[in-house]
């Protein structure tokens, strides 16, 4: 069951970062002396206008707040009032760029839309209104609330959007937790191969082993199953968001809460002292595993009810998802590296075309991946792409798939105060390498090589994500890091075995793995199970 539920949360696991709008900055300044100043997140169309990159070269406008009415006639507001100013309206009713029309022919040299359902990309047609040359943004509603309880009734505003940073140091963070997460899930999983012998070679604690073991080894068969589950319930995510986001929370919510535990009970397990214990249905049961348990799904609660809260829920997200990868690695087996290549192989081939090629098939243009990874604006917002619909009551809170590494964005720029302020990794991007490498240390285990494929292969991973995040600040867009990582891994074990001269051995797996009572373990000089002999 517990596998199971494994197996179900590790679907979600293979998303990509989110999409990014044309993100600037508003500088507001008020007249006090000295004059507080504050930055808000706006989103513009950089096909209409260009905004400078710095406040070295941005002009200060006095802020007009006309936010009692929409501008879609000129006879809404006083004539005069907009002159030399940056006027700040509400959305809807028309088209963004009518409402700039008629700001720019009332005097203002820049127009802010104010909105209170999520903000979304600008998207009119600017060849219908070629005369408008203001700069035209969208602001949230709140923002301009906030501004006016911060810096008074009179305010200075200027536009500007700086350069996007060529490297930001949250990569560094996110590299460490995913190189950290594979090699310690590799060698978790090494561990208990070991135990596992360890059990076969004595009859004693085989039956014991047995019933503590509760691993799932991945056949060819199930591999492709697996994929193929990935690619229907990725395309169900597509048209079904708005309600599938709350069953992947919630299974993730009980799939991390059960691995948060199997790590640390692993841990506790070292512990020699603290081990009293109660009887409780014919069972003896620890203590310190009550409290244990108790602890990992308040855990899990907690991260539940405060998801949306940024500003510190997703250390508890990570924490999560680190043990979530740490156990799905240690706990699903692949038998032999002929099962890796057909995974990693199937899901690079399953990034690649739900990244580039469902572009050329979705009516508006869009990858299937990043629109799940990214989720839907706003429940109720509706945009045809010159008129957009704005319902009159706030929209709910956009919800995202919880199966991302998040690590917050340490360079300043717009993006850290719009949308996504996090540099993100997929669960899949730690967990499908991670399942190569766990096979090599286990191979490694049963073939006592001094754990020289485990350690090629987690540098390769390493060289992988650098190399991913290479691409990704040349060509500044969000990259499927498995294009990057499963070469990197394949090529190099593979190199590993031809070069000790055990591809064969390598590519079938070890013979123990189909061992029964007519074999017997071959011991090492140091007395540790090895492989087996007829």
């Amino acid at each position: 069951m517990r596998a199971a539920g494994l197996l179900w949360a590790a679907l979600w696991g293979l998303l990509l970062p989110t999409v990014a709008a044309d993100e600037g900055i508003l500088h507001a300044s008020g007249n006090g002396v000295p004059p507080v100043t504050k930055d808000y997140c706006i989103i513009y169309n950089s096909n209409w206008v260009s905004l400078p990159k710095s406040l070295d070269n941005a002009t200060f406008r006095p802020l007009e707040n006309l936010t009692s009415t929409v501008l879609c006639n000129s006879s809404e507001v006083p004539s005069g009032s907009m002159k030399d100013k940056a006027v700040v309206v509400m959305r809807g009713n028309c088209t963004f760029l009518e409402k700039a029309r008629i700001a720019q022919s009332s005097g203002a040299k820049m127009l802010l839309i104010a909105s209170k359902p999520r903000l979304s990309p600008l998207s009119d047609n600017k060849t219908d209104f070629e005369d408008v040359t203001i700069p035209v943004a969208l602001i949230r509603y709140s923002d301009i609330v906030d501004m006016q309880l911060t810096l008074g009734s009179e305010v200075n505003v200027t536009l500007y959007s700086p350069p996007l940073p060529e490297f930001d140091y949250s990569m560094v963070v996110i590299f460490l937790i995913a190189v950290f997460t594979v090699a310690l899930g590799g060698y978790w999983s090494g561990v208990a191969e070991l135990e596992n012998l360890k059990a076969i070679a004595s009859p004693g604690e085989r039956e014991t082993r047995r019933k503590k073991e509760e691993n799932v080894t991945f056949t060819p068969v199930t591999v492709i199953l697996f994929v193929v589950i990935c690619c229907v319930m990725l395309v169900l995510l597509y048209f079904f968001y708005k309600w599938l986001v709350y069953v992947i929370i919630s299974v993730f919510c009980l799939a991390s809460a059960m691995s948060l535990y199997n790590c640390l009970a692993a841990l506790i397990g070292e512990i020699p002292f603290g081990q009293c214990r109660i009887a409780c249905c014919n069972k003896s049961i620890e203590v310190r595993l009550i409290f244990l348990a108790v602890f990992c799904i308040a855990a899990a609660v907690v991260w539940a009810v405060f998801r949306n809260e940024d500003r510190w829920a997703w250390i508890l997200q990570d924490i999560l998802g680190v043990a979530f990868c740490l156990n799905f690695i240690k706990t699903l087996k692949m038998p032999n590296f002929k099962s890796c290549v057909i995974l990693l192989g199937l899901l690079l081939l399953y990034d690649v075309f739900f990244v580039f090629i469902t572009p050329f098939i979705t009516k508006n243009g869009a990858s299937i991946m990043v629109e799940v990874a990214a989720g839907p604006f706003g429940n109720s917002e509706k945009n045809d792409g010159n008129l957009v619909e704005v319902p009159t009551e706030r929209s709910a809170p956009h919800e995202k798939l919880p199966v991302v590494i998040r690590v917050p964005r340490l360079e300043y720029s717009a993006s850290t105060l719009c949308d996504m302020p996090f540099s993100l990794l997929g669960f899949g991007d730690i967990i499908v390498p991670g399942l190569l490498v766990a096979y090599c240390r286990r191979f490694d285990v049963q073939t006592t090589s001094s754990s020289v494929y485990y350690i090629s292969c987690t540098i390769a991973y390493a060289i992988g994500m650098v190399l991913t995040f290479v691409v990704l600040a040349l060509m500044k867009m969000g990259q499927p890091a498995l294009l990057y990582l499963v070469p990197c891994t394949l090529i190099t074990s593979s190199l590993v075995a031809w070069r000790r001269k055990e591809m064969k051995k390598f590519w079938k797996g070890s013979n123990y793995q189909v061992s029964d009572s007519s074999r017997t373990p071959l011991l090492q000089d140091d007395g540790t199970p090895g492989l087996y002999r007829k």
